[in-house]
């Protein structure tokens, strides 16, 4: 019987096996992970904190499930895979064997040698010990300090002021996701932050970390030599993917592990799929390496498909993504990019209120609809997969854009609004 072993439960391996067990009766599956036993939601672990549910509930999955589904499970961490023999090293001593493997081992928070950063009280929000260990230090926290302008960070701050914490939040950019938004979008964050409390401190880095007598976060000094009392320091500076076991592996390696479009390493029977997966050639657009959720779970039913004799290549199709600043949702669709490329037009429409907006890309010269960005209005995400795969104008998306809100019916609609500032302000086509 073939034994294919996951490296990893989060979404892209959970749901390789899931797939796998579908296609297939008749192979072993073991997942190795040493997280948790079971597999649960990270995306849910603030609202978890913040007293929304309980973390049973970010768990879809019965426990009793993966036992039914003869998918065994191991509460393990990989040293080292040695590729050769087909052999995991685990941290415990055993030895595993494999006939196929499965990377999916994520990513991990970076750290940039700060002095302090291994100090009790520092610590990132990227697994299921973060959030215990959060539980843990907020007892005795009154300030704390936020690095790193990314999505986690924010997510983070909030939790935190959701229990009247004090948070600094340092962004070295000149605005919030600047590398990601344009101006008049960064902007709206970046006063969507400080209405709710948080002290954001723009163009300012992190020096060092500072310890107080019993070796805990006493505070931490800026690069710009200021002192900021806290007793917990969130490093959110982005993730790497976590793949210092692999090293001595003869599994090829750059930034993550590189796989083709059918998600294979260099090694025969050997895939990498996840946050750590590194494509060898980009897919259009797309980045090498992905960390989202959804690009995941799409690369593990790929991978299941291609395992159970059914090759299929990793086409992820039209670029979307989603993130909540606060209370405050963004939705993307297509390509919208911070600064406009030559031969793209941006059509800009912000709210009276300040806090919603939408920003429509478009070729200048056929009108074809490249991409929106929406800030507090939901979308509907097959209007616009449609929409770019039928390469529609400009023209047609506005003037059907009531089709793609999803905000229930009591919410307030700006479609008139919208269509009528694009009127005024976008120049017709010509027939």
């Amino acid at each position: 019987m073939e034994h294919i072993v996951i490296i990893g439960n989060g979404i892209a391996g959970v749901t390789a096996a899931r797939h796998i067990r579908k296609l297939s009766a008749n192979k072993k599956i073991t997942i190795v992970s040493s997280e948790t036993t079971y597999f649960y939601a990270r995306t849910a672990l603030m609202y978890v904190y913040m007293g929304h549910i309980k973390f049973e509930q970010t768990q879809p999955y019965e426990n009793h499930f993966w036992a039914e589904n003869n998918i065994h499970l191991v509460h393990d961490y990989v040293r080292h895979v040695d590729s050769e023999h087909k052999v995991l090293r685990l941290a415990s001593d055993a030895k595993l064997h494999y006939d196929t493997l499965v990377i999916a081992s994520g990513s991990k928070p970076n750290k940039f040698g700060w002095p302090g950063q291994d100090l009790e009280g520092v610590m990132g929000m990227y697994h299921k010990q973060d959030l215990d260990n959060l539980e843990n230090l907020t007892l005795r926290c009154r300030q704390a300090v936020i690095v790193g302008g990314g999505l986690i960070g924010i997510e983070m701050a909030e939790m935190l002021r959701s229990r009247n914490i004090e948070v600094t939040f340092l962004v070295r950019e000149e605005s919030f996701w600047n590398a990601v938004l344009p101006t008049e979008e960064s902007e709206m964050i970046n006063r969507h932050i400080t209405e709710h409390k948080i002290d954001l401190r723009l163009k300012t880095g992190l020096k060092e970390i500072i310890a107080n007598e019993d070796g805990c976060v006493k505070a931490v000094m800026t690069d710009g030599g200021e002192i900021i009392d806290c007793q917990i320091v969130g490093l959110t500076v982005g993730v790497s993917p976590n793949i210092e076991f692999l090293k001595d592996s003869g599994i090829e390696l750059g930034r993550g592990v590189k796989v083709n479009r059918y998600l294979e390493t260099n090694i025969v029977n050997v895939y990498a799929i996840g946050d750590c997966a590194e494509q060898r050639i980009p897919i259009g657009e797309r980045k090498p390496i992905e960390a989202i959720w959804y690009t995941g779970r799409m690369m593990g039913e790929v991978v299941a498909r291609t395992i159970c004799g059914l090759a299929t290549i990793y086409n992820p199709s039209h670029w979307f993504n989603s993130a909540k600043f606060l209370d405050l949702e963004y939705q993307t669709y297509g390509w919208v990019w911070p600064k406009r490329r030559p031969g793209e037009h941006h059509f800009f429409w912000l709210h009276a209120s300040g806090n919603k907006s939408i920003r429509i890309a478009f070729d200048l010269a056929t009108r074809r609809f490249l991409g929106i960005n929406s800030i507090g209005i939901r979308m509907r995400h097959s209007f616009f997969d449609q929409a770019l795969t039928n390469q529609l104008s400009v023209d047609e998306v506005i003037e059907n854009l009531q089709a793609a809100n999803f905000d229930p019916e009591f919410y307030g609609h700006h479609e008139q609004e919208i269509y009528k500032a694009f009127k005024s302000t976008v120049q017709p086509r010509t027939v």
